[in-house]
């Protein structure tokens, strides 16, 4: 199945980008809600992994999904 209104750089596929930006903006918030309630809570040692593994996932979707915003709005 093919959706191409999601790739094009047309008002539709940058508002959706803009969209999945906000959304991942987000959930870095989440992420730093998550890091911040387990150092409150005395979390166990190995939790930092999955915290700081989650908060590099985010930011690497961020960064990604920023650069594709931008690139639909320099073709546009």
């Amino acid at each position: 199945m093919s959706v191409p209104f999601i790739y094009e750089t047309g008002w539709l596929g940058i508002g959706i980008s803009l969209f999945i930006v906000i959304v991942a903006a987000l959930n870095l918030v989440l992420d730093f809600d998550f890091i911040e309630s387990g150092v409150n809570l005395g979390a166990p040692k190995h939790m930092e992994w999955y915290a700081a593994l989650g908060l590099m996932v985010t930011l690497v979707w961020l960064y990604i999904e920023i650069l594709r915003l931008l690139s639909k709005l320099r073709r546009n």
